[in-house]
């Protein structure tokens, strides 16, 4: 009776069955996470306040200036038309320190906006966060299609100018899988139904009411006016 090669077809085939399972696994936990409460241990990301409903700040530190919510799924389309409309004037206003800007990734739309908001996490630890978040967003996906993977993520992260190793093992780990879910309970606790969902100094920003009003989102002069108050 012959024995089979540990290298092999059937031993290929076994070792891509458990690395699909381990990675179906890894998905489910950090998906299941999001309807539990806030977890006051859970391991956080750089530039994240509890305080600010766990979002990563920034400029949290400068008074007198306005603050900016912007509560996003990074498989959101209409966050990512949020993005491209506004995210270069939001980019500056952080750069002139010219205001207070917090991000909350949510994870409404299934897993895999949790795996990325995961990734975005480990980004800010490389101070590379904006750069992450303009590269999902320009790159965005079908939702929850499968291409949004650990592998997906930290190729990215190139984009971004990202090529630590800390990174890729922070993403393949979901080292701050219990922040997502921090996120998402914070959310939960301000009645954030939607997203993108954006305030300004605690008040919404407005939304259009139809195709020629674009509102306060989409309309960059109105949404210039709603920060500058001008």
């Amino acid at each position: 009776m012959s024995s089979k090669s540990s290298n092999g077809p059937d031993n290929t085939t076994r070792n891509l069955v458990i690395g699909m399972v381990v990675l179906v696994v890894a998905v489910g936990a950090i998906f299941s996470v999001l309807s539990n409460k806030e977890n006051t241990s859970a391991a956080l990301p750089s530039s994240v306040s509890k305080a600010d409903g766990y979002g990563i700040v920034y400029n949290g530190d400068l008074k007198g200036v306005p603050v900016i919510d912007i509560w996003e799924d990074f498989q959101c389309p209409v966050c990512a038309r949020f993005e491209q409309t506004n995210g270069d004037y939001i980019e500056k206003l952080i750069e002139d320190k010219k205001a207070k800007v917090v991000f909350h990734t949510l994870s409404f739309l299934g897993p895999e906006s949790a795996l990325a908001a995961n990734a975005a996490a480990c980004s800010s630890d490389e101070n590379k966060f904006l750069g992450f978040h303009k590269a999902f967003y320009k790159n965005l996906p079908a939702e929850n299609a499968g291409i949004v993977t650990a592998e997906y993520l930290i190729a990215l992260g190139k984009f971004a100018d990202i090529t630590s190793p800390k990174f890729d093992e922070c993403v393949k780990n979901l080292n701050y899988k219990d922040w997502v879910n921090n996120v998402a309970a914070s959310g939960g606790e301000k009645n954030i139904n939607s997203t993108p969902t954006v305030f300004i100094n605690g008040k919404e920003i407005r939304r259009g009411t139809s195709g020629t009003d674009l509102g306060e989102y989409f309309d960059p002069a109105a949404f210039i006016k709603a920060v500058e108050g001008k």
